[in-house]
């Protein structure tokens, strides 16, 4: 029944699309052209294979499989005989300073004879008899042995080869140092003080061992994915300063070692936030590692989104401590999220703009190397949202009114430097942005916890054992 109409329909369809065709046919030729002309004049500002090919070498050199993390051999030195007519060699004569002295004898000539002076037909037969068969013998003796071939003794040998292939000796006293390094033990700490925030701000009975078992297990997950990440990163952490006094990168610990570290901690770290704690916690604690670890680390070589996927991953632990608490996922607990969500990016721009060249020596692509200007912008914009969530917090029955007045001037003077750094773009600027954050962030959580708004729940559970007397 719709065979006519849907063929008049095809026809009409491909007819347009023939005549658009043929009309641009011309303009691609011409565009062509250009293209190719421009190319041929200067080719040395065109686009080359490695632009065109930036997204298929995305991460990490994929097209070469031989790519390991571990040390190359230096080559053997080779020990060539002076004696050997094979190599060439480039010799001057050096003129004679006294014109007394005899020349000097090339190279080539019997190095062994030294030239005789010109009344030697005065001396007696029996010297001049005896010099040539001295000379024949010492002649003998230099053949066996050139003055001028290195012959490698077995010591030296070995000496050599044990520097070159010298195994991986760990010292059980420096394993502690080593693995705080590898952990990145201030971030996780920072990563636990938020989430036993999350967990204290949360408006229900405060249980310390409850308390105690989500904040090792929330320390455990940021040990595990800060060394996968690092596992990752070593070919590009050896190009920056920020990063190459690591572990991996100096070679103080193997990647195998470093994985069975990170694996260590994760699987114990998750089974404990979902088995003594709750599964949402547990979920949200794997789901951060996989948001670290495989979307993250890899999306910093890709794209400038790699930030806000990072500030996802930052706002998570808050979100995880509420959730021990409380068992679920309240407004609250997205609020303390949305706080560290618009924190973390004044501390990181201002973070990597004074680190750009690093940034830029270790292909990671960072607004603050590819988008200075939205890096500026993105700082200042979400400072001031850091006063908008204030404002929305006893909206949302988490603290009372008079957070949003104690916190405004703590919020409005991280804002007025992230406005100075919006307008100079400068490192001063940029560094005293950041060491705000720093203290910033406590600040905040604190004057949030001091301005906690409990339950009504529990205030009408705690109120009648106090004014009713028990046994009555």
């Amino acid at each position: 029944m719709y065979k006519a109409p849907c063929s008049r329909l095809t026809g009409f369809l491909g007819l347009r699309v023939k005549q658009k065709l043929v009309q641009i046919a011309p303009r691609c030729d011409r565009t062509a052209r250009s293209l190719i002309y421009l190319h041929r004049r200067d080719p040395s500002n065109w686009l080359t294979y490695q632009q065109l090919n930036f997204l298929k070498r995305q991460y990490v050199t994929k097209n070469s499989s031989e790519l390991h993390q571990r040390a190359i051999p230096k080559r053997d030195l080779t020990i060539v005989d002076e004696r050997d007519g094979n190599v060439e060699r480039r010799m001057e004569r050096i003129p004679a300073i006294n014109p007394e002295l005899p020349e000097v004898v090339p190279l080539s000539e019997d190095v062994t004879h030294k030239a005789q002076p010109k009344n030697s037909a005065a001396k007696p037969a029996s010297q001049s008899g005896t010099a040539p068969k001295a000379s024949a013998s010492h002649l003998a003796a230099t053949t066996v042995e050139p003055p001028h071939v290195y012959v490698e003794t077995e010591e030296a040998r070995q000496a050599r080869l044990d520097r070159q292939w010298k195994p991986l000796k760990v010292d059980v006293a420096d394993l502690p140092d080593v693995y705080a390094r590898l952990a990145k033990i201030k971030l996780t700490a920072l990563v636990v003080t938020t989430a036993a925030a999350g967990f204290a701000m949360a408006p229900v009975p405060f249980d310390p061992v409850m308390f105690f078992v989500s904040a090792l297990g929330t320390g455990l997950a940021s040990c595990a994915a800060n060394s996968i990440n690092q596992y990752f990163e070593v070919p590009f952490d050896s190009n920056m300063n920020r990063t190459k006094n690591r572990p991996l990168v100096r070679g103080q610990i193997s990647p195998l070692h470093a994985v069975s570290f990170a694996f260590a901690c994760g699987i114990p770290g998750v089974a404990l936030l979902t088995l003594a704690v709750n599964p949402l916690t547990g979920f949200l604690g794997a789901l951060n590692i996989f948001l670290y670890t495989c979307c993250y680390t890899p999306l910093k070589r890709l794209s400038i989104v790699n930030t806000w996927v990072g500030a996802v991953v930052g706002a998570i632990p808050p979100v995880m401590g509420w959730s021990a608490a409380t068992g679920s996922l309240d407004p609250g607990a997205l609020l303390l999220g949305g706080f560290l969500y618009c924190w973390q990016f004044p501390h990181f721009n201002a973070l990597s703009w004074n680190l750009r060249e690093d940034y830029s020596r270790g292909g990671y692509r960072m607004m603050s190397v590819t988008h200075p200007g939205m890096c500026k912008r993105v700082a200042l914009r979400h400072s001031l949202g850091l006063v908008a969530l204030s404002t929305l917090a006893p909206v949302l029955d988490v603290t009372t009114w008079t957070f949003p007045v104690i916190s405004l001037p703590v919020n409005l003077y991280i804002s007025y430097l992230a406005a100075r750094f919006y307008h100079k773009g400068d490192r001063d600027s940029a560094r005293k942005l950041f060491f705000c954050s720093l203290w910033h962030l406590p600040m905040l959580l604190l004057l949030a916890l001091t301005c906690k708004k409990y339950s009504r729940s529990q205030g009408d559970t705690a109120a009648p054992s106090t004014l009713t007397p028990p046994g009555s």
